[in-house]
């Protein structure tokens, strides 16, 4: 799916504002983050599977059930963040340019094979990773990206990094702050 951006407005305070429509001419510009990710088939309900996959005991999220909560709870929080929102979409835009084979000076195959030197999905998952959850999130997204869990398994080669470390910098506040709840 690919977007068509129109009707940009800049707001005395400096902020800009615009109107986003889908290819078939549908206004998504005040779709959340969270909607276009279940639209993708990455509900709450597959991100948590996915999380669990590598979940370990940990003191506060001593069960599965109990890290699932305190999961959720820190998903809503890092969720809450428009920055973190517009780094996932960035993930998105660039998962939609790579299918189209659209990705600027990037022959097709590089993206197809999600090869070795295309780096910038990797700095995309890391920066989100350590942006939610700081050092602890850059070295549980690398136990994620190397285990390819659940439906990091199925993605494209931006998406499934960008969600890793959006479940990596999650799951390494659910071990954190599951201690002080």
């Amino acid at each position: 799916m690919g977007y068509i951006y129109h009707d940009v407005s800049i707001v005395a305070s400096g902020a800009i504002f615009m109107s986003v429509n889908d290819d078939s001419g549908n206004d998504v510009s005040s779709v959340s983050i969270r909607d276009l990710l279940a639209r993708r088939g990455l509900g709450e309900d597959v991100l948590v599977a996915t999380a669990m996959e590598l979940y370990v005991p940990h003191p506060g999220v001593e069960t599965r059930d109990s890290a699932e909560q305190v999961f959720l709870r820190e998903l809503e929080l890092a969720l809450s963040d428009p920055n973190l929102c517009l780094l996932l979409y960035a993930a998105i835009l660039l998962e939609d340019a790579g299918v189209k084979r659209e990705l600027p000076d990037l022959p097709a195959s590089a993206y197809e094979k999600d090869l070795n030197y295309l780096l910038a999905d990797e700095v995309l998952g890391q920066v989100i990773a350590t942006y939610i959850a700081g050092h602890k999130g850059g070295f549980e997204y690398a136990r994620f990206d190397r285990n390819k869990p659940g439906v990091l398994r199925e993605l494209g080669p931006f998406m499934d990094d960008a969600i890793a470390g959006l479940i990596s910098g999650v799951s390494s506040n659910m071990y954190t702050r599951g201690i002080k709840h």
